[in-house]
């Protein structure tokens, strides 16, 4: 399949760009500061940890559920309505999950707290499902723009859990949970300001959900792409899990653990920047498969650093390698993409990784009780693994075709 590089004649200017990074940021906060809210909200209020555990899993879990919401994007005369109104039923089923909590069944909430993590991939992969158009045909244009998507996650990632702790320490949980709902709204309107962009083709030649899945599958760059993010984001999940448990043999407090997961924060936005400012030229399918190489190795050099400085380092390491290769993988999605299933690739690839992601925190929480190195050491083998599939797919490809 030959890569896209994008649609549109028109270089659009910084305006279009600027108000994309504030709706993606603002929805983002939203979606991956929902889950600390409820948790907080819930411990605070007196309520079991198994309950916080589970209403916070009734935002994550239908993240899987996206992409069959997701054909919209795809069929839509405007997909910016789609969006706008995910983040508005996003918001708004939070803060009555949030304002219901006190007065009703558990249950109440969690049916409400569903529906909001149903929306939840429109706001990360079908938000970002809009950057090729905006971007403009320009290949280095448009991975500069990816650099700046990625910028997103790591801000809102960052950015959502500090508001959620500041504002519930200084007034209540559920006024955090209200807050991010506020920032949906605000998105939502923002969102309707980006470029007009038509649709792909008529609705009917825009495939089903599982069928588009199915299209994933059987392309070679876009199965990779798909396998390759599913197995980095199980892997740097274990990160936060190690360290935290890592502090004692290194030989510092439990807090220090922070500075570590804020280290691999930091590296993330270092190396979004770097995105933006150099953007690669490489084809988007091998520069995949040889960033995940390279955070493979960062995740190594962790369980190989003897001070708590070098693991500073190494931490920070990762975050910037795995920023290159979310970007990489975003080039990816857009390149390889067809046209009338652009907006659901997106979702199925985003979904699936969060779920990932979910996986690897889980396994990772199982297995350092075991050993302490045992997870990353899981991690950096399944990533290898991946990473070796890819180069013989690739290679045997190659073949068939000479």
């Amino acid at each position: 399949m030959r890569p896209n590089t994008g649609h549109g004649a028109d270089e659009p200017g910084w305006g279009p760009l600027a108000r994309y990074i504030i709706a993606a940021t603002l929805a983002r906060t939203s979606d991956g500061g929902a889950v600390v809210a409820i948790v907080l909200m819930v411990n605070t209020s007196g309520g079991s940890g198994w309950l916080a555990g589970a209403l916070g899993a009734c935002v994550t879990a239908p993240h899987l559920l996206g992409p069959f919401v997701a054909r919209s994007l795809d069929t839509a005369r405007d997909s910016r309505t789609v969006i706008a109104t995910a983040s508005l039923a996003h918001g708004t089923t939070l803060a009555a999950a949030v304002l219901l909590y006190p007065v009703t069944h558990p249950l109440v909430p969690a049916a409400l707290l569903i529906v909001s993590g149903l929306f939840g991939p429109l706001l990360t992969g079908g938000i970002s499902s809009r950057l090729p158009a905006l971007a403009g045909p320009s290949q280095r244009r448009q991975r500069r723009a990816q650099g700046w998507d990625v910028a997103t996650y790591g801000i809102s990632g960052t950015i959502g859990p500090t508001l959620v702790a500041a504002v519930s320490a200084w007034a209540s949980p559920a006024t955090a949970a209200l807050t991010l709902a506020a920032g949906c709204y605000v998105a939502a309107a923002v969102i309707r300001f980006l470029p007009y962009a038509p649709p792909p083709g008529a609705a009917a030649n825009v495939p089903r959900p599982l069928r588009t899945l199915t299209g994933i599958l059987a392309s070679g760059p876009l199965r990779r792409t798909l396998y390759l993010t599913v197995t980095v984001a199980f892997s740097v999940a274990a990160l936060p899990v190690t360290a935290v448990s890592s502090t004692h043999t290194l030989g510092v407090s439990p807090a220090a653990a922070g500075v570590l997961t804020a280290a691999y924060g930091l590296g993330n936005l270092a190396g979004s920047a770097g995105v933006m400012i150099r953007p690669s030229r490489a084809d988007a399918d091998q520069l995949t498969t040889r960033l995940a190489a390279i955070v493979a190795a960062t995740l190594l050099l962790i369980t190989l650093t003897p001070s708590f400085a070098l693991a500073v380092t190494a931490y920070a390491a990762a975050g910037i390698a795995n920023a290159y290769f979310f970007a990489a993988t975003l080039a990816a999605r857009n390149e390889y993409a067809p046209d009338n299933s652009r907006g659901q690739i997106f979702v199925w690839v985003g979904a699936l990784k969060i779920t990932a992601g979910s996986a690897g925190t889980a396994a990772a929480g199982a297995l350092i009780s075991t050993s302490l190195l045992l997870p990353l050491l899981l991690a950096t083998a399944l990533t290898l693994a991946s990473t070796a599939l890819s180069l013989t797919e690739r290679r045997h490809s190659r073949r068939r075709h000479t």
